[in-house]
C-alpha cells in the first residue's frame, strides 16, 4: 500500500532548489561580466579617468623653456612652478607671451646682403640711409613740456606727443615712467623735464655715489649699470651687491610692468643691450626708444669684417621694425668726429640719436 505524501511538499521543495540553483548561476554571470569590464547598467563599475599629470613623460621643448627661463628672464616663472611661495612675485613677472614663445632665441635674424658684392660701400649706402630716413610722422615732439618744440632738429633727446601714442596722455594723468641708462653722463636736462611734466623717472649710472638717490619728488638715480648679461652666478654669489644688470632683471627687481620711455647713452654698449631687449623680448614692454647710437668702431663684443659689422647693425633695427616700432625722429651729431668704422668716409658722423615709437603700444 503506497504511502500518501502530504499534499503540496513536493510542489513547494522544487521551486525553492530552482531558486537557488538560479541566484547561483546570476552571481557567476556577474563576477564574470564585473571581470569582462561590462555588466548591467546598475552594476558596471566606471573605469578611472586617466590622470596625464602623474606622468613624467620628459619632454625637450619643456626643458628648452626651464632653461630659457633661467636665463633669459629669471625668477619671473618661478612662482607658478613652486605654487606655495610667501613672497609673491611682482606684477611684471606674469608670464606675458609665454604661449608664442617656442623656444629660447640665442641670435637675432641676419638681414640678406646689401649687394651681391657683400662689400662696406653696400652695406653702409642701406644703413644709413635706413637711419636717416623716418618712417612714421610724428606732429608734435617735445623734450620739456607738452607744447610742441618750435626747433626739434636741433635737440638730440624728442619724444612723441601724438595722442594717438597715448605718452601725453600718461604724462597729463601722472603715470609716466622713464628709464634713462648711461655711464657718467652729466647731463640730466631732459630727465628733469621728464620728471617736471609728471614721470616717474629712473637714471641708472653706475657713477652715481649712492645705491639709490631720490632726488626729487618723481626723480630717482640708481647706481646700476644696464649690460647684456648678467653677472655669472659665482661672481654674483660672491658679490650679491653687484651693480651690473641686464633690464629685464631690473624690471623683475623693480617691479616694473612697463616703461613708457627708455632713454639709452651707452658709449657703443648699445648694440649688444638692443640686441639684448629683441632676443629676451623686453621691447613689447617699451612705448618709445631713444638711443644714441655709435659708428666710430663696431662696439663691445661685436666683431667680424667691416661690412659684416654694418649688416649686424642694420638687422638689428629691422628686427625693431618688425616688433612694431617706427622711426620718427633721426638726429645727426655734427659735433662729434666724422668717423664710420674708424674711417672718415660716406659724409657720416661717430653719433646719430635715433627715436621710435612702439605702434603696438598699449
Amino acid at each position: 500500500m503506497a504511502t500518501a505524501r502530504p499534499p503540496g511538499r513536493d510542489c513547494g521543495a522544487l521551486p525553492r532548489w530552482l531558486l537557488g540553483a538560479a541566484l547561483l548561476l546570476g552571481l557567476r554571470l556577474c563576477m564574470e561580466l564585473h571581470r569582462a569590464g561590462s555588466g548591467p547598467p546598475g552594476l558596471r563599475v566606471l573605469p578611472e579617468p586617466p590622470r596625464p599629470h602623474l606622468l613624467p613623460a620628459p619632454d625637450p621643448p619643456r626643458g628648452a623653456r626651464r632653461r630659457q627661463v633661467t636665463y633669459v628672464r629669471s625668477g619671473r616663472r618661478a612662482l607658478p612652478r613652486s605654487g606655495g611661495s610667501t613672497s609673491p612675485e611682482p606684477s611684471c613677472c606674469t608670464p606675458r607671451g609665454l604661449s608664442r614663445r617656442k623656444g629660447p632665441r640665442w641670435h637675432i635674424e641676419l638681414q640678406p646682403w646689401a649687394g651681391p658684392a657683400q662689400s662696406l660701400d653696400e652695406e653702409a649706402a642701406r644703413f644709413l640711409s635706413y637711419i636717416s630716413t623716418t618712417q612714421i610722422a610724428c606732429d608734435h615732439m617735445g623734450t620739456d613740456s607738452l607744447a610742441t618744440d618750435s626747433s626739434p632738429a636741433t635737440k638730440p633727446w624728442l619724444v612723441c606727443l601724438d595722442d594717438r601714442f597715448g605718452l601725453a596722455h600718461q604724462i597729463r594723468s601722472k603715470r609716466c615712467r622713464l628709464y634713462s641708462l648711461g655711464l657718467g653722463n652729466e647731463d640730466t636736462d631732459f630727465e628733469v623735464s621728464m620728471a617736471n611734466d609728471g614721470c616717474e623717472v629712473h637714471r641708472f649710472d653706475p657713477s652715481v655715489k649712492s645705491a639709490h638717490v631720490l632726488e626729487s619728488q618723481r626723480l630717482w638715480h640708481h647706481r646700476l649699470s644696464i649690460d647684456w648679461r648678467d653677472p655669472h652666478p659665482a661672481v654674483a654669489a660672491q658679490k650679491p651687491r653687484s651693480n651690473t644688470r641686464k633690464l629685464g632683471s631690473i624690471l623683475n627687481e623693480f617691479g616694473h610692468h612697463k616703461i613708457d620711455v627708455l632713454k639709452a647713452d651707452l658709449e657703443s654698449a648699445e648694440w649688444k643691450v638692443l640686441e639684448n631687449l629683441i632676443l629676451e623680448d623686453v621691447l613689447e614692454q617699451i612705448g618709445q626708444l631713444i638711443f644714441e647710437i655709435h659708428l666710430h668702431w663696431p662696439g663691445f663684443e661685436v666683431s667680424g669684417s667691416e661690412s659684416s659689422v654694418v649688416r649686424f647693425w642694420y638687422s638689428l633695427l629691422k628686427e625693431l621694425e618688425q616688433k612694431g616700432f617706427r622711426l620718427f625722429h633721426t638726429y645727426k651729431d655734427l659735433s662729434k668726429p666724422q668717423l664710420f668704422l674708424k674711417k672718415d668716409i660716406f659724409n657720416a658722423s661717430s653719433c646719430y640719436t635715433l627715436s621710435w615709437v612702439n605702434t603696438r603700444w598699449k
